[in-house]
């Protein structure tokens, strides 16, 4: 890997993360250009993804702080109570990597066609919610944080279908506000982002001198994937408040349908 295709494929990593238009499969998009593949993929995508946990650690610093506060008071005051939602929806997607990530993965394994298909069901779902007029509630409830676990652990297996878009949309639908639903999405897939770096490091996903990459390139990638999503994730928050996510339902449809054609002509 090159440091230019590093930092393009950092770039990449660092806006589709937060913007809801799949990381996943812009990096597969990219890397199948790129002529990229195998563990150099791996290793890479690890290094990146701890990159836009930083980005989101850093945006929202004030909030984890005031949770984190909150949580260690021992009470059952509305950190607890976040922090407790927060856990409940990462049950499914915990289940799914663990005993399932790997089998799915194989399953779906099918290059630009399942991504594109994948970006255009992230379309259908972020057109749902942007045209849905659902009654809105005050705060998201425990029901609402698993089902909207239950989307994240679906985008966490399908490259193509966008994490945030994925969850926002979802939440969007049962009524949640906008603010709260951005914020919540975000903070949510922390720890399974982390989680699913360890479980990569444990089954040596991550040697980069075995695979070529150098330490330029891969702190090139690292670097560029924290500054961009400092950025993204910033501006979709207020892309989000704003009720502004049909555009990135016409761009996921329209990248799609590329994908598609690219993989079967």
């Amino acid at each position: 890997m090159e440091v230019w295709e590093a930092i393009v494929l950092g770039l990449v990593q660092g806006l589709t993360e937060f913007l809801p238009v799949s990381s996943s499969g812009h990096l597969q998009i990219f890397n199948t250009l790129f002529g990229l593949q195998g563990e150099e993929n791996l290793t890479f995508a690890v290094a990146v993804h701890a990159a836009t946990v930083c980005s989101t650690i850093v945006v929202f610093r004030r909030e984890l702080l005031q949770l984190i506060a909150g949580f260690f008071r021992f009470k059952w005051n509305s950190e607890t109570i976040y922090i407790s939602k927060i856990l409940l929806s990462m049950i499914p997607v915990g289940i799914v990597g663990l005993f399932f990530k790997d089998s799915v993965e194989e399953l779906f394994a099918s290059g630009l066609l399942v991504v594109g298909c994948s970006l255009i069901l992230t379309a259908i779902l972020l057109a749902f919610a942007y045209y849905a007029r659902p009654r809105l509630k005050e705060n998201i409830s425990f029901k609402d944080a698993f089902i909207i676990g239950v989307a994240q652990a679906f985008a966490a297996i399908l490259p193509g279908l966008s994490r945030s878009g994925s969850t926002i949309a979802t939440g969007l639908l049962l009524g949640d506000r906008k603010d709260q639903v951005a914020r919540f999405s975000f903070l949510m897939v922390l720890i399974p982002i982390l989680g699913e770096a360890m479980l990569d490091l444990m089954k040596g996903g991550f040697h980069p001198s075995e695979t070529g990459i150098s330490a330029l390139a891969l702190t090139a990638g690292f670097v560029t994937a924290f500054l961009s999503g400092l950025f993204a994730c910033s501006w979709m928050i207020n892309i989000v408040k704003k009720g502004k996510l049909i555009y990135f339902a016409v761009y996921c449809l329209i990248v799609g349908t590329v994908s598609i054609l690219y993989s079967v002509i």
